[in-house]
């Protein structure tokens, strides 16, 4: 009795393995990495605008992570960053919160914003002099404001919240800079999931319930 066999069609490639191959970053599991946050980002969480930026962190030696395969960078000065506009803000201030509650506000008036995202892979090292280091690097990134107006039948009270926000920024009275930590499930076994931790500068004032 001869068996029958019946040849299987290869799956094709998703469209993440598709993206990393047509950037040539297959051999590159940093530049990989960025990629797949990227992608998360735009299909997974539906940001818009997405840049890549690449910065420089100017780390002492002894700051630099160990060398993994899988979680370093060629450069271990240098970081790449994405940037991209949510759909809805991912984070507000108590303060601020609470000021556009007295003007009348919700977070559908205001005109979207853009956002930084530092893609990572688990068990990458990180401290808090590279964190530092990245919001050090951050003002010196160039991203295009590409985000619409937001709701103009406010005007009046929107003025009056963006003038006081741009006061608040300088003095950081809303909270210093903000970024979303992205850590892309790589191990044995990951199945390449992404979560986001808010990661803030300075000392964050907890929410009152």
């Amino acid at each position: 009795m001869s068996a029958i066999r019946s040849e299987q069609p290869c799956p094709e490639p998703s469209a993440l393995s598709k993206l990393i191959e047509a950037a040539d970053a297959s051999g590159n599991p940093f530049s990989a990495t960025t990629l797949q946050t990227l992608h998360n980002l735009q299909h997974q969480h539906l940001w818009t605008s997405l840049q890549i930026h690449d910065i420089s962190t100017a780390l002492e030696a002894s700051e630099t992570p160990s060398k993994s395969p899988i979680t370093s960078s060629p450069d271990d000065t240098t970081l790449t960053l994405i940037s991209g506009i949510p759909p809805h803000r991912v984070y507000t201030h108590p303060d601020e919160q609470l000021y556009m509650l007295e003007q009348g506000l919700r977070e559908d008036d205001l005109k979207p914003e853009r956002l930084f995202v530092i893609p990572t892979a688990q068990g990458q090292a990180w401290s808090l002099r590279r964190i530092a280091a990245v919001f050090d690097a951050m003002s010196d990134v160039q991203a295009d404001e590409t985000a619409g107006d937001g709701n103009t039948a406010k005007a009046e009270q929107l003025v009056k919240y963006y003038e006081r926000r741009e006061k608040a920024r300088k003095t950081t009275e809303w909270g210093g800079k903000r970024v979303l930590l992205a850590m892309v499930d790589k191990g044995m076994g990951g199945e390449g999931t992404v979560v986001y931790y808010v990661v803030q500068e300075g000392e964050v004032k907890p929410r009152q319930n």
